[in-house]
């Protein structure tokens, strides 16, 4: 990012959405960092060890979702500074197990600005290979992300 676009409003956003994911209790079981790579896109990485299979040695699909439906989640949510998006309905799609090494999803916002918002995002494994992909519809909530103990405007 361009070093006048650092401290921009939607920048400001941008990394408060990612205070915001790191702080969520969920993300102690499911160790992954985000970034919002900028306007309706982000990334997250996830390290996939037997601590996530299911019983046939392959990450569970709960892997697949959590990651994909975050990913579409926060590329949507970089459009709407005010309120916490809730997800009204997750299409997903598995192409290929997964037995270690880094996940990466990609999220890309769609469509939507108002009350609804549409996004997708993709799963690719260590070797770029799609692993799964999904497809979202994000709701406008009535929490206020300034609200929120880890949405956090970063100062300086």
């Amino acid at each position: 990012m361009p070093p006048e676009e650092a401290h921009s409003g939607a920048a400001l956003h941008w990394r408060a959405l990612e205070a915001l994911y790191a702080s969520a209790p969920v993300n102690r079981l499911f160790r992954s960092t985000l970034s919002i790579t900028g306007e309706g896109t982000s990334r997250i990485a996830f390290d996939v060890d037997e601590g996530c299979f299911h019983a046939a040695g392959a990450a569970h699909g709960t892997i697949y979702f959590k990651m994909l439906d975050d990913a579409a989640f926060y590329a949507a949510n970089t459009l709407v500074s005010d309120r916490f998006l809730l997800t009204t309905s997750f299409n997903l799609h598995f192409t290929k197990p997964v037995k270690q090494g880094r996940l990466v999803a990609e999220g890309r916002w769609v469509s939507g600005r108002r009350r609804v918002l549409v996004a997708e995002a993709h799963l690719v494994d260590e070797e770029g290979e799609e692993v799964g992909r999904g497809t979202g519809t994000f709701m406008r909530s009535h929490i206020p992300l300034s609200g929120l103990p880890g949405y956090k405007i970063p100062t300086g």
